[in-house]
């Protein structure tokens, strides 16, 4: 996939569990695990606001565009 996910640098920085964050922002453990695998297949962008107002970082913090090399 050419989206890569950085959640766990995000969460290693601000010293924040996945349970904590899964916790405060309504979501399962189970599906904030395939968020940070980059298994998603989408991601709401009340998700997203919610993960980036708790961690106060920017969607592009969380979020990557790396193009594969089909082009």
């Amino acid at each position: 996939m050419a989206i890569s996910i950085s959640l766990n640098i995000i969460l290693a920085k601000r010293n924040v569990s996945s349970k904590e964050l899964a916790e405060a922002i309504g979501i399962t453990q189970q599906n904030l695990s395939i968020l940070k695998t980059g298994r998603a297949k989408a991601v709401r962008f009340s998700t997203l606001e919610a993960i980036c107002k708790y961690l106060d970082c920017q969607p592009g913090d969380i979020l990557q565009y790396e193009p594969d090399d089909n082009g």
